[in-house]
């Protein structure tokens, strides 16, 4: 019976400990996908913004909710409150409201972004947050989590590694950095090539 119960008890653990791994990586889009594209950004970066506004929405309609291409949003902040405003999307357990609020936080990164104040700077952002769904409590517990900030840290610094980000945005597509214009048209023509 203890050989039971030491048994479920490690396996328990390794559920958590893989679950918890699982979450902290964003993507969307088919696993299947013959095309993925990942974008290493920090989200108080306007060239992140604009690629994001520009790029991902008609990105997601045409490629990603048909199953085509996987699209991975790869956290490298560049500061403390592009760390925050990770923490706050990492709050959503679901991953399409996590991508929604991405979009938000970018669309509205002129209004949070702004002032060396890292505590109006942690309000503005959790304004974002509560019209997201998210509550003020289960948002400070975020900011408030090690265990999350370390996550996206080791994330940022293990890019640096295998992928020698100099800037943000850096854009893969499949193992190929993309060094084109950030406007659709181009971008699209490049997925166009790989499917």
């Amino acid at each position: 019976m203890k050989e039971i119960s030491k048994i479920f008890k490690i396996v328990f653990v390794l559920i958590i400990f893989f679950s918890a791994q699982v979450e902290s990586k964003m993507s969307i889009g088919s696993p299947e996908a013959k095309v993925t594209v990942k974008v290493f950004s920090s989200l108080t970066c306007p060239h992140c913004a604009n690629f994001h506004k520009n790029i991902f929405e008609d990105l997601k309609k045409d490629f990603i909710d048909k199953g085509l291409v996987k699209f991975e949003h790869h956290s490298f902040p560049l500061d403390l409150a592009a760390l925050n405003a990770e923490l706050i999307i990492r709050c959503h357990v679901d991953n399409i409201k996590k991508f929604q609020l991405l979009g938000e936080i970018y669309k509205k990164q002129n209004q949070w972004a702004v002032g060396s104040d890292i505590n109006i700077i942690n309000e503005s952002i959790k304004k974002i947050g509560l019209s997201s769904g998210l509550n003020n409590n289960k948002m400070d517990d975020c900011l408030k989590n090690e265990t999350a900030q370390d996550e996206i840290l080791n994330e940022r610094i293990e890019a640096q590694k295998e992928y020698k980000i100099q800037s943000t945005p850096t854009i893969y597509i499949n193992k190929k950095q993309y060094k084109g214009k950030h406007e659709y048209k181009s971008f699209k023509i490049a997925i166009e090539k790989l499917l």
